[in-house]
């Protein structure tokens, strides 16, 4: 009898996180949610069947300790992330360039490191990155993000060199225009009006439930098969600046 694969999901209280777990058990995986909001995690986990761990992907000798305590691990999806702000380059502040750096790459960073030996001796195992189309190309009003996304890109890529012929494969998930709980809301810093009008018009953005299956689709094809780079987006945007809006 086979033993049951174990995914780590991070970011996993809410959203494309939430969701991708819930999809990952469903495909058969003891899951393994982390995040910072324990009791969100640990309803889900009740739910699904996995476990529910308080990280904060950002805090390095915790990620360390939380890998310590894994005996197994095949799956790795780096989902936690975020955006701050939608000021120019010229206006933009610091600390939120800072903090979304800390969490989209530097998160990415820590929890691969602190894995990878796990997923080494798995002998078979999944990195998925979830980046976004804002890793590929810029926008105006997004600095911030998109720089840390386009690390979080390079981050996939060079692991993707660097780990040829090894039994790990590296995928990139990057996402469009996605409706999920909180993202929009907190990049407005809580503005509900301007995080609506970011979908205002727009028939049908993704959903959360979109993204993961499209992450489970990715991490269950044979073990020789890596998709690279998924670009997933709605049938309604044709490109970051270029979005059908029935007004």
């Amino acid at each position: 009898m086979t033993e049951q694969k174990v995914a780590v999901v991070t970011g996993a209280s809410s959203g494309i996180g939430a969701a991708t777990a819930r999809r990952l058990a469903a495909e058969g995986f003891e899951v393994v949610l982390t995040a910072r909001r324990t009791d969100r995690i640990e309803a889900l986990a009740k739910e699904i069947g996995g476990r529910a761990h308080t990280l904060d992907v950002t805090d390095r000798a915790a990620v360390d300790a939380f890998a310590a305590g894994l005996d197994r691990v095949d799956v790795l999806v780096n989902n936690a992330g975020g955006a701050i702000g939608a000021e120019t380059v010229e206006n933009g502040d610091p600390a939120d360039w800072l903090a979304m750096y800390e969490v989209n790459v530097l998160g990415v960073l820590h929890m691969t490191q602190a894995l990878l030996p796990g997923l080494r001796a798995s002998g078979d195992g999944t990195i998925l990155v979830l980046s976004s189309t804002a890793a590929i190309t810029a926008y105006e009003g997004g600095g911030g993000y998109v720089a840390a996304k386009h690390a979080a890109h390079t981050i996939a890529a060079t692991l993707r060199l660097e780990l040829c012929g090894e039994p790990i494969r590296v995928i990139e998930i990057a996402p469009g225009m996605v409706r999920s709980e909180g993202f929009a809301v907190t990049r407005f810093r809580g503005d509900e009006e301007k995080a609506a009008a970011v979908y205002a018009g727009v028939a049908e953005p993704l959903t959360s439930e979109d993204i993961a299956d499209t992450v489970a689709w990715a991490v269950t094809r044979p073990p020789h098969v890596n998709i690279d780079l998924l670009v997933v987006r709605p049938r309604a945007q044709a490109a970051n600046h270029k979005v059908h809006r029935e007004l």
